[in-house]
């Protein structure tokens, strides 16, 4: 099954009222939530970290800084605001020591990310290589692949990426379908986030946050009976 990553964020950059947000949310079968690391205070991220570990969910910090200094200040918030999972950056040298001894997972982006809001460039054959470059890094646990922010075809993309990865991939960015959950699942990925697609109402359901969260965990759900090649987290 291809998990459900909640991002409470819109255009790349975490939500205002994220604290108000997830207190809607509290009550749902999610079991994964993320933000990113630009949009809202340190502060306002440790209390949401902590309503979250409170009810039991794995929290995800992605990054999206595009220096590599602020790259490397993201993951140092990441240490303090205790998150389970750092997904995101291209800076992977400076990033692992950082991250050494933290016990936070980490899924960078592999492929060559330009700009901001992230889209992902290169060739299937060239991101491929990068995500099996990537995880064969010693604490480089799994990849966060901008599939969909992709000019070209996106299917090979992920079945390339899955086949080259040695540890669990997240199809992050642009999912806004009952198709694409499925094609993510069908591939092998093992989650995918959604987040501005829900706050935007995109997803067919009911047009609150909670109706449009609940339709991605029963549409994962039904998706999960297909096989796949997923990797374990």
């Amino acid at each position: 099954m291809a998990e459900f990553i909640f991002m409470l964020t819109h255009h790349d950059a975490t939500v205002a009222d994220a604290l108000d947000v997830y207190e809607e949310l509290r009550g749902t079968a999610l079991r994964h939530v993320g933000f990113k690391d630009i949009g809202a205070t340190k502060e306002t991220l440790t209390e949401l970290t902590r309503r979250m570990h409170e009810d039991g969910r794995t929290v995800y910090l992605e990054v999206v800084s595009v220096s590599a200094e602020d790259e490397i200040r993201s993951i140092r918030a990441a240490r303090e605001i205790g998150v389970d999972v750092v997904m995101g950056g291209t800076h992977v040298d400076e990033a692992l020591p950082l991250l050494s001894g933290s016990g936070i997972r980490y899924y960078p982006f592999p492929g060559r990310i330009v700009g901001h809001p992230s889209v992902l460039e290169g060739t299937t054959e060239e991101i491929a290589a990068s995500a099996a470059a990537l995880t064969g890094h010693d604490g480089v646990d799994g990849l966060d692949l901008l599939a969909y922010r992709h000019a070209g075809p996106v299917e090979p993309i992920i079945d390339a990426v899955v086949q080259a990865s040695r540890g669990p991939v997240v199809v992050a960015g642009s999912i806004d379908s009952a198709e694409r959950i499925e094609a993510v699942s069908k591939l092998g990925a093992w989650g995918f986030t959604i987040g501005g697609a829900a706050f935007e109402s995109a997803l067919p359901a009911e047009p609150t946050i909670r109706a449009q969260v609940e339709w991605a965990l029963e549409t994962a759900a039904r998706a999960a009976a297909r096989p796949s090649r997923a990797h374990d987290a």
